[in-house]
């Protein structure tokens, strides 16, 4: 609803001017003692577009604003603990490779 009613903003505001565009002209206009301008209001039309613009994008900064808050708050922050076993291997200094698997895996390609 609030994304229908900010893009109709600028719609309301042309309607309101088309419906009001000789009393704007006349009096609300910042051109109206300069006729030969021949700008019948369409200064103030330009002003009110660019504060509705102003306006929808104000929302849409807080509108984003508090989507980022809701996604950081509302999802919970789980902490798993996870427990390891310890595996002691005794490395010499000799040959860097655990004793206990030095034989069975590591050796070099057997010819025929």
């Amino acid at each position: 609803m609030s994304l229908l009613s900010a893009n109709l903003s600028s719609v309301w505001v042309y309607m309101g001017f088309e419906a009001n565009q000789k009393y704007i002209a006349k009096e609300l206009c910042e051109n109206r003692t300069k006729p030969e301008m021949h700008c019948n209001g369409k200064c103030y039309l330009m002003k009110k577009l660019k504060q509705a613009q102003d306006k929808e994008q104000k929302q849409e900064r807080q509108s984003q604003k508090l989507q980022i808050q809701d996604a950081v708050v509302s999802t919970p922050l789980v902490f798993k603990q996870y427990a390891f076993a310890a595996v002691n291997f005794h490395v010499p200094f000799s040959t860097g490779m655990p004793q206990s698997i030095k034989n069975s895996i590591f050796h070099p390609p057997q010819e025929n």
